[in-house]
């Protein structure tokens, strides 16, 4: 049986670990074919040896306009063609709160956290732009539950995916009846994203573990999901079927976050006197 995705062809940023590489796992298994940018060459050249001809993957900043413009370029030289371009691809700040942050490295800290969550989307967007509009194909970008709500993230990760939800109504709006462009919003997983380097962040990893053993607490659903259960929100805006009225959406798919909302606590600054040394 052939699947829902045969014979597309996909872009995916950040595909070599945790959700975008779920994503991908999925994608393959529907039938497409996938051009993968990814900063990790070592990530790159595991997909290429696990997935063959199914996938070409070009090692990339997503910061990179040059980057973004190569990863478009490879995907069209191996497969001819782009329906699907999914911007995925970002780092987080642990919860960092703003009282939490030196000022003298704020500018730093927003200049990366935007640059690669922001930034980078529009990016891949411009880069794919004509491509998409000769296949009428969509953009999905992966937003998150800190998109919606606070404490998903700091300060600085919620700017970032609030903003991302501004870019894909923009982005619907100027690029229809062309390009539908939509938007998938995961909760909690276990996942290897990791922090901005600015912030000293770079080599710690998303506490997933830590996370999952008290989700009970806090996820409606009860569990931690998997990243593998996410992907199907991909795949749906993905499918030329199913898609087709979808411009300008974000699928919360939280596990019901977006109703319980975040926090042990209904405020998080009962202790800013105290970190402001009052």
């Amino acid at each position: 049986m052939s699947g829902r995705l045969q014979g597309q062809v996909v872009l995916l940023t950040g595909g070599a670990s945790g959700l975008g590489l779920a994503i991908v796992e999925r994608f393959v298994e529907e039938g497409a074919r996938l051009g993968v940018m990814d900063r990790s060459t070592e990530g790159c050249a595991a997909l290429q040896e696990r997935f063959g001809s199914a996938v070409v993957c070009s090692p990339g900043d997503v910061r990179s306009w040059q980057d973004n413009e190569r990863a478009v370029a490879d995907t069209l030289a191996a497969f001819g063609r782009l329906d699907t371009v999914i911007g995925n691809a970002g780092i987080w700040d642990f919860n960092a709160f703003l009282a939490d942050l030196p000022g003298e490295s704020l500018a730093a800290a927003f200049d990366e956290m935007l640059q690669i969550n922001v930034l980078g989307y529009i990016h891949l967007a411009r880069a794919s732009l004509a491509a998409l509009t000769e296949t009428r194909g969509s953009l999905i970008f992966t937003v998150s539950n800190a998109g919606f709500m606070p404490n998903g993230g700091g300060v600085l990760y919620t700017a970032s995916k609030h903003a991302v939800v501004g870019l894909i109504r923009q982005m619907a709006y100027e690029f229809a009846p062309y390009v539908r462009v939509n938007g998938v919003a995961p909760g909690a997983m276990v996942t290897q994203l990791s922090g901005a380097d600015s912030m000293g962040m770079a080599d710690r990893v998303y506490p997933g573990d830590r996370i999952a053993a008290r989700a009970e607490g806090f996820v409606p659903l009860g569990r931690m999901l998997e990243t593998a259960e996410y992907a199907s929100g991909f795949v749906f805006f993905a499918d030329r079927r199913d898609n087709v009225p979808a411009t300008g959406s974000v699928l919360n798919y939280d596990g019901g976050l977006l109703v319980r909302g975040m926090g042990p606590v209904p405020r998080g600054g009962d202790d800013l006197p105290h970190k402001l040394g009052l």
